[in-house]
């Protein structure tokens, strides 16, 4: 927009417009205002909702009206936040007959932005986090022709988001940029403002002249697990359980080789329904190989296993890591066609609605999918339980430690129970030693919070 001569000279037209993509807290309307400020043309911003209007024909009118204006004062950018209010799929859930008058102004929309009388000068700027939602001719070149990801941000760009919210805040010399963002995985830009804010607020309780690291680990935990319960009365035999629960998932993961080892892990009752958690640091691959994914599972075992070797019983706390483990065992064996004798076959489909009734095998193949994935999963479980066997001095260690400090990080490990016995360090160590070969995108949320939609992409379990 500043030098269009540039472009246009060579035939080249500038594109219409683009659309911010990204999970809630990304910082997509903060890059809009962004652009607001740095463009130096007019601005208009609204919501996707301003559209819609319960009288027939009043949010169509609105777009006409906006667009008219904006051609006005071309050139200029039109942003509007939450598009899927009015972009959604037309003929989804529609009864028959009626008239849907959000159809009628994404129509309008869409002749606007694209239509027989084509203007330039007006750029649209649009922010979703529901792109499956919107019709397919609003994401067609020619309307929307750029479509911007802005992810969660990787381990660097946590340690930059956190730089930006620091400034404000009275720190103590101990607090590392660098470190918290080592054990914030899975945050977004949002979740590391809330931290750094939450930080100031405990320390102000506590009659601090500075923030310090202290304050800041309390913070995390609050935003991971929710408010801890200081109420809660737990029984020690309960806690008992807790503890073994959690450092059997600390000692599996320690010394599976393609398993995240943990960042941290906590016995502090927190939320509605955590007991406890395990938070990890994951490598950033797309492409999971059989053998990884099967130390994934023998590695979310560690707890109901750990709780069967020491205490000859199991309880309810493993909820959450079995749902997962049959989530990943039926990926393995129906989406991903890692399963011998189903063979390279995936059952998935991506373009299926959610409202999707029909199977795409028979009865028989169904059988034998239960058979192979109750194999795959006691075979894991079997394994983690000679792996437990063969480290029980470790799991009694880091059991004891935990009742008694409740919180133990990675580098407690280390001082308890040894060097990994892999010559490549983990995730977090080459971080926070500075030895990054290249960037680390984690994920982790406790599965109390937030269910997983997608195998095998985030890397944490929570004790429930």
């Amino acid at each position: 927009m500043k030098t269009p001569a540039k472009f246009t000279k060579l035939g080249g037209k500038i594109p219409k417009g683009a659309l911010l993509v990204g999970p809630p807290g990304t910082g997509k309307t903060l890059l809009a205002k962004a652009v607001a400020g740095e463009a130096a043309v007019p601005f208009f911003s609204l919501s996707g909702s301003d559209f819609v209007e319960m009288f027939v024909g009043v949010g169509a009118a609105r777009v006409r009206d906006l667009f008219k204006q904006a051609k006005e004062k071309a050139p200029c950018i039109v942003f509007i936040d939450e598009i899927d209010a009015i972009g959604r799929s037309r003929g989804r859930g529609q009864m028959p007959g009626a008239n849907d008058e959000r159809e009628n102004t994404l129509n309008s929309l869409l002749v606007e932005m694209d239509g027989f009388a084509t203007d330039s000068g007006v750029i649209i700027l649009a922010a979703t986090n529901r792109p499956d939602v919107l019709d397919s001719a609003l994401l067609r070149p020619g309307r929307f022709d750029r479509q911007i990801s802005i992810d969660k941000p990787d381990v660097v760009g946590r340690e930059a988001i956190f730089k930006v919210h620091l400034k404000p805040i009275k720190l103590d010399a101990s607090v590392d940029p660098k470190k918290l963002s080592a054990q914030t995985p899975g945050f977004a830009g949002a979740e590391i403002a809330n931290v750094c804010n939450e930080a100031a607020l405990i320390a102000a309780r506590r009659d601090k002249k500075a923030v310090d690291m202290q304050d800041f680990q309390d913070a995390i935990d609050r935003v991971i697990g929710g408010l801890e319960k200081k109420t809660k009365i737990i029984s020690p035999e309960e806690k008992k359980i807790v503890a073994f629960h959690e450092a059997g998932h600390a000692v599996a993961g320690w010394y599976l080789e393609h398993a995240d080892p943990l960042v941290k892990v906590s016995i502090v009752p927190r939320g509605v329904a955590a007991l406890g958690y395990a938070q990890y640091l994951p490598k950033e691959q797309f492409l999971y190989q059989t053998d990884q994914l099967m130390d994934e599972m023998c590695m979310t075992f560690g707890g109901r296993a750990a709780e069967d070797i020491v205490f000859g019983k199991i309880s309810t706390g493993a909820l959450s890591d079995l749902e997962r483990i049959t989530k990943m065992a039926y990926s393995i064996v129906t989406v991903y066609g890692m399963n011998a004798q189903i063979g390279n076959m995936s059952f998935y489909d991506s373009k299926a609605s959610e409202y999707n009734f029909n199977k795409p095998y028979s009865d028989a193949t169904a059988e034998k999918i239960d058979k192979e994935v109750k194999g795959i999963i006691d075979g894991a479980y079997e394994r983690t339980k000679a792996l437990l066997l063969k480290h029980r001095a470790e799991l009694d260690i880091l059991a004891k430690e935990l009742l008694e400090k409740e919180i133990l990080f990675q580098a407690d490990l280390e001082r308890l129970i040894g060097k990994r016995p892999f010559e490549k360090l983990t995730t977090y160590q080459q971080f926070t030693n500075g030895s990054m070969d290249k960037k680390e995108e984690p994920a982790a949320t406790p599965e109390a919070e937030v269910p997983k939609e997608e195998l095998p992409k985030t890397e944490e379990e929570t004790k429930s």
